[in-house]
């Protein structure tokens, strides 16, 4: 009985291998997002996402960029993603920029409901994230949807509320802005 309760107890240390992954609820007008962040295989851009909810800086937040295949005349690669930020009346409030954590190294890709973190160059994100539709292996490490290659940093992934994401993609946008932006009305960890 003792060897059994043994090999069960070293069994259950074998799968418990790095942080659990933690849950974000996203509420917008259009309804609930549920989000799984990686902290195992992007621990920075999770860390950065977490400071940014549980400080509230997304309650007010708002999605404010749809980009889809008929919206971006000037890019020869396309891609199809959604954008968000914080409440715009706290942007002086923002963090420091991240280093960016390349796929390459976290081993994670761009795939239908990835989380990420939206940048202009490397080392530079800091608030704004998307969320794909679609996969998206143009925004993986030596992707060539940015110049530099470099991609950009997957960290998570939409659990629930896919549809709520493909209704922020069709809303209405000139251009690539929402008009109006869709609302976040908070952002909050769950259990």
């Amino acid at each position: 009985m003792k060897l059994l309760l043994l090999t069960l107890v070293l069994a259950g240390c074998a799968f418990a291998s790095g942080p659990a992954p933690v849950r974000v609820i996203l509420t917008t007008e259009l309804g609930n997002i549920v989000l799984e962040l990686d902290a195992e295989h992007a621990p920075v851009s999770t860390a950065n996402f977490l400071r940014y909810v549980n400080g509230g800086f997304y309650t007010n937040g708002v999605f404010h960029r749809t980009v889809k295949p008929d919206n971006q005349p000037q890019n020869k690669v396309k891609i199809e993603v959604v954008q968000a930020g914080i409440n715009p009346e706290r942007e002086k409030e923002s963090f420091p920029p991240i280093a960016l954590e390349r796929t390459n190294k976290t081993g994670l890709k761009h795939l239908d409901g990835t989380l990420s973190m939206a940048r202009d160059k490397p080392d530079s994100a800091t608030s704004d994230f998307f969320i794909c539709i679609g996969d998206q292996p143009e925004l993986d490490f030596a992707g060539k949807r940015n110049p530099d290659g470099q991609g950009f940093a997957a960290f998570g992934k939409v659990i629930r509320g896919m549809d709520v994401v493909r209704k922020i993609q069709a809303s209405p946008a000139e251009g690539q802005k929402l008009t109006p932006p869709i609302k976040i009305l908070s952002a909050k960890v769950v259990e």
